[in-house]
């Protein structure tokens, strides 16, 4: 059977749709709905604001993982020569920036530029990068490791330095001072071969700054712990403690051989030594001043005057004063040595 509307509902329905189109406006007239303008909220408007914080998300986990690639040497810092200082100074000869050697690698840098960037790390071991810029290091200090020749080179060239830092536990370790000095060695073992005297040199000063950070090795577990045979760990050591007595000595120290060096460091260990300067004779007068004593002490050229429980004026420590010195004056013999 056939079922139709009924019309009552038809015509409220119509009713309500001419009600809710129907709105007053401030002078109390109605106008249809349609008029009222209505802000857009689309699907577009929605997929811009997504992209644009996904976008920023982006950026931010961009210069995060840039921080950290900074602070685990993986990506390159550009310094100025002067932000960098170089504390520990060169395990190379004194003389190198005469050599020939260093004048080439001027010439190089000059024609092609820095090849190898130098291993440094920051004064500042709590040092992180700026989150908004991370590679915006012009006003931080800067401690060089390796690349010496190539800091040097870029200061007489006036140019900027490329730069890594190295790994991170190595900067918060308790004996910093020698991870400093390993990486150097490393990098001078690998790069170019160190002479005789320099590779010793290096090694006795490893040896030093471990002990003087407390740690106490054997010479089997400190060749270890560096790569070298226990063997020349002794030697290293009397070479590092003698340096100053080799340069003197012997002129061409950096260019002697290790066997040249042991019959250099042994022909010192032979040489008679300076007799050890004889202890200074203590010589004691004791005079009795009524019931009180005087003692007077004659040791290593000073004269000591000590009398307890004797008041004496400022006069009568000036007329005292006097007195020995004019003894004094008159008796400029030598010492007696008996």
């Amino acid at each position: 059977m056939k079922r139709s509307i009924p019309r009552s509902l038809v015509s409220k329905a119509i009713s309500q749709s001419t009600e809710d189109k129907q709105l007053p406006d401030e002078s109390g007239a109605s106008v249809t709905s349609e008029a009222v303008p209505k802000p857009f909220k689309g699907a577009g408007s929605a997929w811009k604001a997504g992209a644009l914080a996904q976008s920023q998300a982006a950026v931010e986990q961009s210069r995060e993982q840039l921080a950290a690639d900074i602070l685990n040497g993986r990506h390159e810092l550009t310094l100025s020569p002067s932000q960098v200082s170089d504390l520990l100074g060169s395990d190379r000869r004194e003389d190198w920036m005469e050599q020939e050697a260093f004048k080439t690698l001027i010439e190089s840098i000059e024609a092609n530029g820095q090849d190898t960037p130098i291993l440094v790390w920051p004064e500042d071991p709590n040092w992180i990068p700026d989150p908004l810029d991370p590679t915006g290091v012009d006003n931080v200090p800067f401690i060089l490791l390796t690349g010496r020749r190539r800091h040097a080179a870029a200061v007489q060239l006036d140019r900027k330095l490329r730069a890594i830092l190295a790994p991170p536990e190595l900067r918060s370790a308790h004996n910093a001072q020698f991870e400093m000095l390993f990486v150097r060695f490393r990098e001078n073992e690998a790069r170019e071969n160190l002479g005789a005297f320099e590779r010793l040199l290096s090694i006795g000063e490893m040896y030093n700054a471990l002990q003087d950070a407390g740690e106490k090795l054997t010479a089997v577990a400190f060749a270890a712990r560096i790569g070298v045979h226990e063997s020349i760990v002794s030697r290293a050591r009397a070479v590092f403690a003698s340096k100053d007595e080799i340069l003197n000595t012997f002129k061409n120290a950096y260019e002697l051989s290790f066997r040249d060096l042991q019959a250099a460091l042994a022909s010192l260990e032979s040489k008679p030594k300076a007799s050890a300067r004889k202890a200074a004779t203590k010589l004691t007068a004791k005079r009795k001043v009524g019931n009180r004593n005087l003692t007077l002490t004659s040791a290593n050229g000073s004269l000591s005057v000590k009398a307890s429980g004797v008041p004496i004026s400022k006069v009568q420590l000036e007329e005292l004063s006097d007195l020995i010195a004019e003894y004094l004056n008159k008796n400029k013999e030598e010492p007696s040595k008996e």
